[in-house]
């Protein structure tokens, strides 16, 4: 599980950085600039909710340690 949510997050990183070089900044409301602000908006989601994964599964580990 721990590779799997860093190689998501690894990807979201990637697709940021893509859709970013794909903003127009002159129009960022505007065609293709558009599509790229929703695509960075959902990597960000996609990276907190793998970071709030991480963070349940290390809480998890730590309540089966004291058990």
């Amino acid at each position: 599980m721990k590779f799997v949510s860093t190689f998501v997050i690894i990807i979201a990183l990637i697709l940021m950085v893509f859709n970013a070089t794909k903003i127009n900044f002159n129009a960022p409301f505007e065609s293709d600039s558009i599509v790229a602000l929703i695509t960075i908006l959902a990597a960000l989601c996609a990276i907190v909710l793998m970071l709030i994964l991480k963070t349940s599964k290390r809480i998890e580990e730590k309540v089966k340690q004291k058990k």
